[in-house]
């Protein structure tokens, strides 16, 4: 289960398919496909990355948990 204030460890983006990669701490990873290059930068950029990915991606892009 995604828990949106969990640190968040680790980003990726992939631009050409516009997937988000999520990696939190304890390792739990994300992918949240159709996510636009802008929202990407803008979740580099937030003071606080774990507001914004409440507030921005959680429970707004389609997403699949990877396995490890």
């Amino acid at each position: 289960m995604l828990t949106p204030t969990a640190d968040i460890e680790d980003i990726a983006y992939d631009a050409d398919r516009a997937k988000l990669m999520v990696r939190f701490a304890g390792g739990d990873a994300y992918v949240y496909v159709g996510v636009p290059g802008e929202v990407h930068r803008s979740f580099l950029d937030a003071e606080s990355r774990a507001g914004f990915f409440a507030d921005r991606i959680c429970d707004r892009y389609p997403y699949n948990r990877l396995e490890a």
